[in-house]
Protein backbone atom coordinates (compact mmCIF):
# COMPACT_ATOMS: atom_id res chain seq x y z
CA UNK A 1 0.00 0.00 0.00
CA UNK A 2 1.19 3.50 -0.80
CA UNK A 3 0.61 6.36 1.62
CA UNK A 4 0.44 10.14 1.51
CA UNK A 5 0.44 12.54 4.41
CA UNK A 6 -2.30 14.73 5.83
CA UNK A 7 -1.76 18.29 7.03
CA UNK A 8 -0.05 17.13 10.21
CA UNK A 9 2.18 14.41 8.80
CA UNK A 10 -0.07 11.43 9.48
CA UNK A 11 0.16 8.69 6.85
CA UNK A 12 -3.09 7.98 5.00
CA UNK A 13 -3.47 5.07 2.61
CA UNK A 14 -4.07 6.38 -0.91
CA UNK A 15 -7.05 4.00 -1.04
CA UNK A 16 -9.80 4.72 1.48
CA UNK A 17 -12.84 2.57 2.28
CA UNK A 18 -16.18 4.21 1.50
CA UNK A 19 -18.72 2.68 3.89
CA UNK A 20 -21.90 3.94 2.22
CA UNK A 21 -22.39 0.86 0.05
CA UNK A 22 -22.15 -2.07 2.47
CA UNK A 23 -24.08 -5.08 1.16
CA UNK A 24 -27.56 -5.55 2.61
CA UNK A 25 -29.77 -8.55 3.30
CA UNK A 26 -33.44 -7.98 4.03
CA UNK A 27 -32.84 -4.25 4.18
CA UNK A 28 -30.13 -4.54 6.85
CA UNK A 29 -26.36 -4.40 6.47
CA UNK A 30 -24.84 -7.86 6.21
CA UNK A 31 -22.43 -7.31 9.10
CA UNK A 32 -20.47 -10.54 8.64
CA UNK A 33 -19.88 -9.89 4.95
CA UNK A 34 -18.95 -6.28 5.66
CA UNK A 35 -16.52 -7.48 8.32
CA UNK A 36 -14.77 -9.78 5.86
CA UNK A 37 -14.38 -6.90 3.41
CA UNK A 38 -13.24 -4.35 6.01
CA UNK A 39 -10.68 -6.75 7.42
CA UNK A 40 -9.39 -7.66 3.94
CA UNK A 41 -8.86 -3.94 3.35
CA UNK A 42 -7.19 -3.50 6.75
CA UNK A 43 -4.80 -6.39 6.10
CA UNK A 44 -4.02 -4.77 2.74
CA UNK A 45 -2.97 -1.54 4.43
CA UNK A 46 -6.12 0.59 4.11
CA UNK A 47 -6.31 2.86 7.17
CA UNK A 48 -9.00 5.45 6.24
CA UNK A 49 -12.69 4.53 6.64
CA UNK A 50 -15.39 7.01 5.59
CA UNK A 51 -19.00 6.99 6.77
CA UNK A 52 -21.74 9.50 7.67
CA UNK A 53 -24.66 10.02 10.03
CA UNK A 54 -27.20 9.63 7.20
CA UNK A 55 -25.70 6.42 5.75
CA UNK A 56 -28.30 4.10 7.21
CA UNK A 57 -26.66 1.63 9.60
CA UNK A 58 -23.15 2.40 8.34
CA UNK A 59 -21.68 4.08 11.41
CA UNK A 60 -22.97 1.36 13.72
CA UNK A 61 -21.68 -1.42 11.46
CA UNK A 62 -18.24 0.15 11.16
CA UNK A 63 -18.04 0.70 14.91
CA UNK A 64 -19.00 -2.90 15.64
CA UNK A 65 -16.48 -4.31 13.17
CA UNK A 66 -13.61 -2.19 14.49
CA UNK A 67 -14.47 -3.14 18.09
CA UNK A 68 -14.85 -6.84 17.30
CA UNK A 69 -11.38 -6.93 15.80
CA UNK A 70 -9.76 -4.51 18.25
CA UNK A 71 -8.32 -2.29 15.53
CA UNK A 72 -9.91 1.09 16.34
CA UNK A 73 -6.56 2.62 17.31
CA UNK A 74 -4.93 1.46 14.08
CA UNK A 75 -7.33 3.17 11.65
CA UNK A 76 -8.76 6.61 11.00
CA UNK A 77 -12.52 7.13 11.06
CA UNK A 78 -14.04 9.89 8.94
CA UNK A 79 -17.68 10.73 9.52
CA UNK A 80 -19.93 13.69 8.84
CA UNK A 81 -22.15 16.11 10.71
CA UNK A 82 -25.62 16.39 9.12
CA UNK A 83 -25.50 20.18 9.40
CA UNK A 84 -28.72 20.52 7.36
CA UNK A 85 -30.52 19.04 10.40
CA UNK A 86 -28.89 21.48 12.81
CA UNK A 87 -31.28 24.14 14.10
CA UNK A 88 -29.73 24.99 17.47
CA UNK A 89 -26.28 24.96 19.03
CA UNK A 90 -27.28 22.07 21.29
CA UNK A 91 -28.15 19.83 18.34
CA UNK A 92 -24.50 19.76 17.20
CA UNK A 93 -23.59 18.04 20.44
CA UNK A 94 -26.62 15.77 20.27
CA UNK A 95 -25.75 14.38 16.83
CA UNK A 96 -22.06 14.09 17.66
CA UNK A 97 -22.74 12.11 20.84
CA UNK A 98 -25.01 9.78 18.89
CA UNK A 99 -22.27 9.25 16.32
CA UNK A 100 -19.66 8.42 18.97
CA UNK A 101 -22.06 5.87 20.44
CA UNK A 102 -22.73 4.29 17.06
CA UNK A 103 -19.02 4.17 16.24
CA UNK A 104 -18.11 2.80 19.69
CA UNK A 105 -15.35 5.33 20.10
CA UNK A 106 -14.59 8.47 22.09
CA UNK A 107 -13.07 10.45 19.23
CA UNK A 108 -13.34 10.97 15.47
CA UNK A 109 -10.19 11.38 13.41
CA UNK A 110 -11.69 13.31 10.49
CA UNK A 111 -14.99 15.13 10.97
CA UNK A 112 -16.71 16.72 7.98
CA UNK A 113 -19.56 19.12 7.40
CA UNK A 114 -21.62 16.88 5.13
CA UNK A 115 -22.41 18.35 1.69
CA UNK A 116 -21.54 21.92 2.63
CA UNK A 117 -22.93 23.75 -0.37
CA UNK A 118 -22.20 27.45 -0.06
CA UNK A 119 -20.79 30.22 2.12
CA UNK A 120 -24.31 31.28 3.13
CA UNK A 121 -24.87 27.89 4.75
CA UNK A 122 -21.52 28.09 6.52
CA UNK A 123 -22.40 31.57 7.82
CA UNK A 124 -25.67 30.18 9.21
CA UNK A 125 -23.72 27.50 11.06
CA UNK A 126 -21.26 30.08 12.35
CA UNK A 127 -24.21 31.99 13.75
CA UNK A 128 -25.14 28.87 15.72
CA UNK A 129 -21.62 28.61 17.15
CA UNK A 130 -20.12 25.90 14.94
CA UNK A 131 -16.64 27.46 14.96
CA UNK A 132 -16.46 27.61 18.74
CA UNK A 133 -17.89 24.10 19.00
CA UNK A 134 -15.32 22.66 16.57
CA UNK A 135 -12.45 24.40 18.32
CA UNK A 136 -13.60 23.06 21.69
CA UNK A 137 -13.87 19.52 20.29
CA UNK A 138 -10.44 19.74 18.70
CA UNK A 139 -8.96 21.04 21.95
CA UNK A 140 -10.50 18.13 23.88
CA UNK A 141 -9.29 15.63 21.28
CA UNK A 142 -12.79 14.38 20.49
CA UNK A 143 -12.35 15.67 16.94
CA UNK A 144 -8.83 15.44 15.57
CA UNK A 145 -9.36 17.26 12.25
CA UNK A 146 -12.26 19.23 10.74
CA UNK A 147 -13.20 19.44 7.08
CA UNK A 148 -16.10 19.52 4.65
CA UNK A 149 -17.45 17.50 1.75
CA UNK A 150 -18.72 19.29 -1.33
CA UNK A 151 -20.86 18.95 -4.44
CA UNK A 152 -21.06 22.03 -6.63
CA UNK A 153 -19.02 24.32 -8.87
CA UNK A 154 -15.41 25.40 -8.48
CA UNK A 155 -16.14 29.05 -7.71
CA UNK A 156 -18.14 28.32 -4.58
CA UNK A 157 -15.75 25.55 -3.55
CA UNK A 158 -12.81 27.98 -3.54
CA UNK A 159 -14.82 30.44 -1.47
CA UNK A 160 -15.60 27.72 1.07
CA UNK A 161 -11.94 26.73 1.25
CA UNK A 162 -11.19 30.31 2.29
CA UNK A 163 -14.12 30.58 4.72
CA UNK A 164 -12.42 28.73 7.61
CA UNK A 165 -9.10 27.22 8.62
CA UNK A 166 -10.04 23.71 7.49
CA UNK A 167 -7.78 20.71 8.02
CA UNK A 168 -8.92 18.85 4.87
CA UNK A 169 -11.74 18.61 2.35
CA UNK A 170 -13.55 16.04 0.20
CA UNK A 171 -14.72 16.43 -3.41
CA UNK A 172 -16.20 14.40 -6.25
CA UNK A 173 -13.45 14.00 -8.85
CA UNK A 174 -12.63 11.62 -11.68
CA UNK A 175 -11.44 11.85 -15.28
CA UNK A 176 -14.98 12.72 -16.40
CA UNK A 177 -15.40 15.48 -13.79
CA UNK A 178 -12.08 17.20 -14.44
CA UNK A 179 -13.89 20.39 -15.51
CA UNK A 180 -17.14 20.03 -13.55
CA UNK A 181 -17.95 19.95 -9.83
CA UNK A 182 -14.92 21.38 -7.95
CA UNK A 183 -12.78 19.85 -10.69
CA UNK A 184 -9.05 20.10 -11.19
CA UNK A 185 -9.21 23.82 -10.48
CA UNK A 186 -10.72 23.22 -7.04
CA UNK A 187 -8.35 20.35 -6.31
CA UNK A 188 -5.31 22.47 -7.06
CA UNK A 189 -6.68 25.48 -5.19
CA UNK A 190 -7.25 23.47 -2.01
CA UNK A 191 -3.86 21.78 -2.26
CA UNK A 192 -2.15 25.15 -2.75
CA UNK A 193 -3.76 26.23 0.53
CA UNK A 194 -2.20 23.22 2.23
CA UNK A 195 -5.38 21.12 2.43
CA UNK A 196 -5.27 17.35 1.90
CA UNK A 197 -8.02 16.40 -0.57
CA UNK A 198 -10.07 13.22 -0.19
CA UNK A 199 -11.70 12.01 -3.42
CA UNK A 200 -15.18 10.51 -3.65
CA UNK A 201 -16.92 9.00 -6.70
CA UNK A 202 -13.68 8.04 -8.49
CA UNK A 203 -15.71 5.67 -10.69
CA UNK A 204 -18.95 7.69 -10.66
CA UNK A 205 -20.67 5.01 -8.66
CA UNK A 206 -19.30 2.29 -10.95
CA UNK A 207 -20.48 3.98 -14.16
CA UNK A 208 -16.88 4.34 -15.41
CA UNK A 209 -16.61 0.56 -15.24
CA UNK A 210 -20.03 -0.86 -16.04
CA UNK A 211 -21.66 1.75 -18.31
CA UNK A 212 -18.88 2.53 -20.77
CA UNK A 213 -19.85 2.82 -24.44
CA UNK A 214 -18.22 0.26 -26.73
CA UNK A 215 -15.94 2.91 -28.27
CA UNK A 216 -14.50 3.79 -24.86
CA UNK A 217 -14.14 0.15 -23.87
CA UNK A 218 -12.30 -0.54 -27.14
CA UNK A 219 -9.76 2.18 -26.34
CA UNK A 220 -8.91 0.44 -23.07
CA UNK A 221 -8.82 -3.01 -24.65
CA UNK A 222 -6.60 -1.97 -27.55
CA UNK A 223 -4.08 0.03 -25.53
CA UNK A 224 -0.67 -1.74 -25.25
CA UNK A 225 -0.68 -1.54 -21.43
CA UNK A 226 -3.48 -3.79 -20.20
CA UNK A 227 -5.44 -2.43 -17.25
CA UNK A 228 -9.06 -2.61 -16.22
CA UNK A 229 -11.22 0.53 -16.56
CA UNK A 230 -11.26 0.82 -12.77
CA UNK A 231 -7.49 0.62 -12.59
CA UNK A 232 -7.12 3.36 -15.21
CA UNK A 233 -9.50 5.60 -13.26
CA UNK A 234 -7.64 5.10 -9.97
CA UNK A 235 -4.22 5.55 -11.51
CA UNK A 236 -5.32 8.78 -13.21
CA UNK A 237 -6.19 10.15 -9.77
CA UNK A 238 -3.08 8.91 -7.98
CA UNK A 239 -0.94 10.39 -10.73
CA UNK A 240 -1.83 13.83 -9.31
CA UNK A 241 0.20 14.99 -6.34
CA UNK A 242 -2.74 17.01 -4.97
CA UNK A 243 -4.82 13.86 -4.37
CA UNK A 244 -4.36 12.49 -0.85
CA UNK A 245 -6.78 9.57 -0.59
CA UNK A 246 -9.34 8.04 -2.98
CA UNK A 247 -12.48 6.48 -1.52
CA UNK A 248 -13.94 3.32 -2.98
CA UNK A 249 -17.23 1.70 -1.94
CA UNK A 250 -16.03 -1.90 -2.04
CA UNK A 251 -18.67 -4.59 -1.42
CA UNK A 252 -16.79 -7.79 -2.22
CA UNK A 253 -13.46 -9.17 -1.02
CA UNK A 254 -12.47 -9.62 -4.66
CA UNK A 255 -12.99 -5.90 -5.28
CA UNK A 256 -11.04 -5.05 -2.15
CA UNK A 257 -8.11 -7.21 -3.19
CA UNK A 258 -8.06 -5.78 -6.72
CA UNK A 259 -8.14 -2.19 -5.48
CA UNK A 260 -5.50 -2.84 -2.82
CA UNK A 261 -3.25 -4.34 -5.49
CA UNK A 262 -3.76 -1.28 -7.70
CA UNK A 263 -3.10 1.09 -4.77
CA UNK A 264 0.09 -0.78 -3.93
CA UNK A 265 1.41 -0.28 -7.46
CA UNK A 266 -0.08 3.07 -8.47
CA UNK A 267 1.73 6.30 -7.62
CA UNK A 268 2.93 9.61 -8.99
CA UNK A 269 4.44 9.96 -12.43
CA UNK A 270 3.45 6.63 -13.91
CA UNK A 271 1.02 8.03 -16.49
CA UNK A 272 2.83 9.80 -19.29
CA UNK A 273 1.56 11.89 -22.22
CA UNK A 274 0.47 8.82 -24.21
CA UNK A 275 -1.67 7.45 -21.36
CA UNK A 276 -3.17 10.89 -20.69
CA UNK A 277 -4.03 11.24 -24.38
CA UNK A 278 -5.70 7.83 -24.42
CA UNK A 279 -7.86 8.84 -21.44
CA UNK A 280 -8.81 12.08 -23.19
CA UNK A 281 -10.03 9.96 -26.09
CA UNK A 282 -12.04 7.86 -23.64
CA UNK A 283 -13.67 11.03 -22.34
CA UNK A 284 -14.45 12.09 -25.92
CA UNK A 285 -15.98 8.68 -26.63
CA UNK A 286 -18.18 8.91 -23.55
CA UNK A 287 -19.12 12.50 -24.39
CA UNK A 288 -20.03 11.65 -27.97
CA UNK A 289 -23.58 11.00 -26.81
CA UNK A 290 -23.82 14.34 -25.03
CA UNK A 291 -26.79 16.59 -25.61
CA UNK A 292 -24.78 19.75 -25.01
CA UNK A 293 -21.15 20.23 -26.03
CA UNK A 294 -20.22 22.03 -22.81
CA UNK A 295 -16.57 21.65 -21.78
CA UNK A 296 -17.09 23.11 -18.31
CA UNK A 297 -14.73 26.03 -18.96
CA UNK A 298 -16.90 28.37 -16.86
CA UNK A 299 -16.60 31.42 -19.11
CA UNK A 300 -20.39 31.77 -18.91
CA UNK A 301 -20.20 32.29 -15.15
CA UNK A 302 -21.15 33.92 -12.88
CA UNK A 303 -24.79 34.00 -13.87
CA UNK A 304 -26.65 37.10 -12.56
CA UNK A 305 -29.50 34.78 -11.53
CA UNK A 306 -27.17 32.25 -9.89
CA UNK A 307 -27.86 29.45 -12.42
CA UNK A 308 -25.09 26.85 -12.29
CA UNK A 309 -24.79 26.62 -16.07
CA UNK A 310 -21.86 24.16 -16.42
CA UNK A 311 -23.24 22.01 -13.59
CA UNK A 312 -26.70 21.91 -15.15
CA UNK A 313 -25.30 20.85 -18.52
CA UNK A 314 -23.12 18.19 -16.87
CA UNK A 315 -26.22 16.70 -15.21
CA UNK A 316 -28.22 17.02 -18.44
CA UNK A 317 -25.57 15.11 -20.36
CA UNK A 318 -25.37 12.54 -17.59
CA UNK A 319 -29.11 11.97 -18.06
CA UNK A 320 -28.32 10.38 -21.43
CA UNK A 321 -25.09 8.59 -20.55
CA UNK A 322 -25.97 7.19 -17.11
CA UNK A 323 -29.74 7.43 -16.76
CA UNK A 324 -32.40 9.56 -15.11
CA UNK A 325 -31.65 8.66 -11.50
CA UNK A 326 -27.96 9.57 -11.52
CA UNK A 327 -28.64 12.81 -13.38
CA UNK A 328 -31.45 13.85 -11.05
CA UNK A 329 -29.45 13.20 -7.88
CA UNK A 330 -26.43 15.11 -9.15
CA UNK A 331 -28.54 18.06 -10.31
CA UNK A 332 -30.53 18.18 -7.08
CA UNK A 333 -27.42 18.10 -4.88
CA UNK A 334 -25.65 20.76 -6.92
CA UNK A 335 -28.53 23.20 -7.43
CA UNK A 336 -31.29 22.63 -4.85
CA UNK A 337 -29.51 21.65 -1.65
CA UNK A 338 -28.37 25.18 -0.86
CA UNK A 339 -29.68 28.41 0.59
CA UNK A 340 -29.91 30.12 -2.79
CA UNK A 341 -31.23 27.99 -5.65
CA UNK A 342 -28.95 27.48 -8.66
CA UNK A 343 -31.71 25.90 -10.79
CA UNK A 344 -32.10 26.31 -14.54
CA UNK A 345 -35.57 27.67 -13.78
CA UNK A 346 -33.91 30.85 -12.49
CA UNK A 347 -32.82 31.82 -16.01
CA UNK A 348 -34.37 35.10 -17.26
CA UNK A 349 -32.81 34.70 -20.74
CA UNK A 350 -30.65 37.83 -20.49
CA UNK A 351 -28.14 36.21 -22.86
CA UNK A 352 -24.97 37.42 -21.12
CA UNK A 353 -23.67 33.87 -20.88
CA UNK A 354 -23.89 33.27 -24.63
CA UNK A 355 -21.66 36.26 -25.33
CA UNK A 356 -18.78 34.52 -23.55
CA UNK A 357 -19.24 30.87 -24.59
CA UNK A 358 -16.26 29.69 -26.71
CA UNK A 359 -18.33 26.71 -27.89
CA UNK A 360 -21.10 29.02 -29.16
CA UNK A 361 -23.74 27.01 -27.32
CA UNK A 362 -27.31 28.29 -27.41
CA UNK A 363 -27.30 28.36 -23.64
CA UNK A 364 -30.78 29.81 -23.12
CA UNK A 365 -32.34 27.19 -25.38
CA UNK A 366 -30.41 24.32 -23.81
CA UNK A 367 -31.21 25.45 -20.26
CA UNK A 368 -34.90 25.17 -21.17
CA UNK A 369 -34.31 21.63 -22.45
CA UNK A 370 -32.34 20.74 -19.32
CA UNK A 371 -35.05 22.20 -17.11
CA UNK A 372 -37.70 20.02 -18.74
CA UNK A 373 -35.64 16.89 -18.12
CA UNK A 374 -34.21 17.66 -14.69
CA UNK A 375 -36.59 19.98 -12.85
CA UNK A 376 -39.91 18.19 -12.98
CA UNK A 377 -42.39 17.58 -10.13
CA UNK A 378 -39.96 15.54 -7.99
CA UNK A 379 -37.35 18.31 -8.16
CA UNK A 380 -39.90 21.00 -7.26
CA UNK A 381 -41.26 18.99 -4.33
CA UNK A 382 -37.73 18.36 -3.09
CA UNK A 383 -36.86 22.04 -3.32
CA UNK A 384 -40.01 22.96 -1.37
CA UNK A 385 -39.06 20.49 1.36
CA UNK A 386 -35.57 22.02 1.57
CA UNK A 387 -37.12 25.48 1.87
CA UNK A 388 -39.94 24.48 4.24
CA UNK A 389 -37.69 22.75 6.74
CA UNK A 390 -34.84 25.21 6.19
CA UNK A 391 -32.43 22.38 5.60
CA UNK A 392 -29.98 24.84 4.02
Amino acid sequence: MNYRQDRYGNNLSILGYGCMRFSRTGGKIDIDKAEQEIMAAFRGGVNYYDTAYVYSGSEAALGEILERNRIRGQVAIATKLPHYLIKTADSMEKYFREQLKRLRTDYVDYYLMHMLTDVKTWERLKGLGIVEWLEQKKKSGEIRQAGFSYHGNADMFCRLVDAYDWDFCQIQYNYMDENTQAGRRGLQYAAAKGLPVIIMEPLRGGKLVNNLPKEARALFENYPVKRSPAEWAFRWLWNQVEVTCVLSGMNSTEMVEQNVETASAGDLGELGPDEEEMLRKVVQAINAGMKVGCTGCGYCMPCPRNVDIPGTFASYNRRYSEGKGAAFMEHFMCTALRGTSAAAANCIECGKCEQHCPQHIEIRKELKNARRQLEGPAYKIGRKIVSLFRLY
